[in-house]
């Protein structure tokens, strides 16, 4: 199954902001992605970028800004 590829879409403004909020309460960035997975989110690692991606099918839903690397 073959989904779709958004890499250069930046993620939506909703989303970046609970991104950002949950990554303000967790001590490390492996709490802040368990954090994001009990939202049903994850980051993938794509070279230098960090792609937002949906767990339950694997969509891309966008980048991340560099500010949050």
């Amino acid at each position: 199954m073959e989904h779709a590829t958004f890499t250069d879409r930046p993620v939506e403004a909703p989303l970046l902001k609970l991104l950002a909020e949950e990554r303000q309460k967790a001590l490390s960035a492996r709490e802040w992605k368990f954090r994001l997975a009990g939202y049903g989110y994850g980051i993938k690692e794509d070279g230098p970028r960090r792609v937002v991606t949906q767990l339950t099918n694997g969509m891309e839903l966008g980048v991340l800004p560099v500010s949050f690397h």
